[in-house]
């Protein structure tokens, strides 16, 4: 058992004190305690503990005064006891140093030598190296003589009190900073309640699950004071390509644990980002934990609850280090346009001078363009924003004769491309094709516009990333890659983890799992057997809704132990409710 016969004497005392200590004395107290220890409940084990959890709370004890609580038989202290040191023990003050600097010209000549600072400021409290102290003297040194006068010697004490005064201060603010992300911390730990086996969704024979009394609405509840969190966001757009979904991915650092809470949303440029009934392109992310080359990603949460506008989103607690977040669209409402325009838009014309220019139609396309790379909507384009326009329009990136073709012949601004700098690059395209507009679609049409210059084929969305208490967070776009891989994956993931199961009928290995949330539901089939089933998805019992794929009857064949999504279900009128209602049957 450790012994305490050390504690400070007016330990005996504190109960009958401690209803007089002022409430934040002792508020400061437990700040300083918790910016070295976790809890109020750890003990101080060492003298160099007590020194700087002394330190912490503005006080430069001297060898003296730890001796005097932390004696040769003390083997620990605690937060009372730090209490009651710091009501003896008061905090450093102006009149402190005011009192320590008059005994520093010791030999009694007027002016303060080097090696009288030296010996004060290496000697006591936190100590200072020689080349700290020279660099003291030479910034107040006006006559050069490597000593301070009188009125050297006042500006000096002013300045290093103000210095002295001015980090006791931020000590004190970042203490309670530090408090208060850990008391803020432990009570998400206590509302957070891991889940038993029990009280998981059980097995359900058949998907069947009717929401006719239920229309999409806001149940999306941001965090308290998000103002006060850190920020970071990125635009995104979500491009058709070959009947697949194309978007941007995006790697987030964190460099300690911190609540997270993540959006994301479909933008208006446009005609993107809605349907032609006026319902929301739907959105999601799912977030990844990278463990490396060698371990791979795992779903860590997605986002599920969803306002009226369409915007997603899901709060987290999240340990430092790198995640994946990957954009994800059922595609049951992003799907190939059905609109075949009768007449193709014209993009280049004459003017009186006989030169080519952009006609009206193709600027506003362009404007809308820029809007959609223009991811940190900073209103201009930066050599990462444009190469990833490029590497979406062409496969190719920008290198750097390239680049310099756009910086000697574009509007720059702070060394990024400007809108009507944009515009002059694709005039300079059509000039030098001579007013051919073969490229010009092809780029147009790898932006997601049919050839009236609707945008029906993409969906420019948002993400926002805001951490508590934690900063230099890094939020970094990487090029459009095909999500299938990852989407198929984290989606399965999620929905054997989340969903409800029910064994098909005549098969021991496969399971059918079906996820139904507020606004998507999704079915997926596992098959744990040696080889290869087909299996027939017969949704057309369901009610008000869309699919991927756009029949609600399809045959989905499963490999050897893998497991597949079989649809994506939305509400196609998310002012009604909507029923989910399948069954399922293996195809010999």
């Amino acid at each position: 058992m450790s012994r305490r016969s050390s504690r400070p004497s007016s330990a005996t005392s504190h109960g009958s004190r401690s209803s007089n200590i002022d409430r934040d004395f002792k508020l400061n107290c437990k700040a300083a305690y918790l910016s070295v220890f976790d809890d109020i409940r750890d003990e101080i084990t060492s003298k160099n503990d007590l020194i700087l959890v002394l330190q912490q709370s503005g006080r430069n004890p001297s060898q003296r005064t730890l001796e005097k609580y932390w004696k040769y038989d003390t083997d620990s202290l605690t937060f009372n006891d730090f209490v009651d040191i710091c009501q003896q023990e008061h905090a450093t003050t102006a009149e402190d140093l005011m009192k320590a600097f008059k005994k520093i010209d010791v030999n009694g000549d007027g002016y303060i030598s080097l090696d009288e600072l030296h010996d004060t400021l290496t000697s006591k409290g936190e100590k200072m190296s020689e080349d700290e102290v020279r660099a003291i003297i030479d910034e107040v040194d006006e006559n050069k003589d490597g000593r301070l006068d009188y009125a050297e010697e006042q500006f000096f004490y002013i300045q290093f009190c103000n210095m002295m005064m001015k980090t006791v201060e931020e000590s004190r603010k970042m203490a309670m900073k530090i408090m208060e992300k850990k008391e803020r911390k432990k009570q998400r730990s206590k509302q957070s309640v891991t889940p038993r086996k029990d009280d998981l969704p059980k097995p359900s024979p058949r998907v069947n699950r009717d929401r006719s009394q239920l229309a999409v609405k806001s149940h999306l509840q941001e965090p308290n004071s998000l103002s006060d969190w850190t920020h970071n966001f990125s635009r995104g757009c979500f491009y058709l390509e070959d009947g697949k979904i194309i978007n941007n991915q995006y790697s987030l650092s964190l460099p300690e644990d911190c609540s997270v809470w993540f959006t994301i949303k479909p933008i208006r440029i446009g005609e993107g980002g809605v349907t032609e009934n006026g319902f929301p392109v739907d959105t999601a992310l799912f977030i990844l934990r990278d463990r490396g080359h060698s371990h791979g990603q795992r779903v860590v949460t997605f986002t599920e609850q969803r306002d009226s506008q369409g915007k997603y989103g899901v709060r987290c607690d999240l340990k430092a280090g790198k995640y994946k977040l990957i954009p994800f669209s059922t595609g049951c409402r992003l799907t190939p346009s059905r609109h075949h325009p009768k007449h193709e838009s014209k993009l280049v014309q004459k003017d009186k001078h006989n030169n080519f220019v952009l006609t009206k139609v193709f600027r506003k396309a362009l404007d809308e363009i820029f809007d959609m790379v223009d991811l940190d909507e900073n209103g201009l384009l930066s050599r990462e924003e444009f190469n990833l326009y490029t590497w979406r329009t062409s496969g190719d990136e920008v290198a750097d004769e390239e680049w310099d073709v756009v910086e000697t012949n574009c509007d720059l601004q702070d060394g990024q491309i400007t809108r009507e700098g944009f515009l002059h690059l694709t005039e300079m395209e059509a000039k030098e094709s001579d007013g051919d507009e073969k490229d010009l679609w092809i780029t147009l049409e790898n932006m997601g516009y049919d050839k009236s210059l609707v945008l029906s084929e993409a969906c420019p969305f948002r993400l926002d990333v805001y951490t508590e208490d934690c900063e230099n967070v890094e939020l970094k776009v990487s090029t459009n890659e095909p999500t299938d891989e990852y989407v198929e994956e984290a989606v399965c993931e999620s929905v054997v983890s989340k969903g409800e199961s029910s064994k098909i009928k005549g098969m021991r290995d496969l399971t059918l799992y079906n996820y139904i949330g507020e606004t998507r539901a999704t079915i997926v089939v596992k098959n744990g057997s040696s080889s290869q089933v087909s299996v027939e998805l017969d949704c057309s019992g369901s009610r008000n809704c869309i699919s991927n794929p756009n029949t609600l009857q399809h045959t989905v064949s499963v490999p050897a132990q893998t497991t597949v999504i079989g649809y994506h279900l939305l509400p196609h009128n998310e002012k009604s409710g909507w029923t989910v209602q399948c069954s399922e049957k293996i195809v010999k």
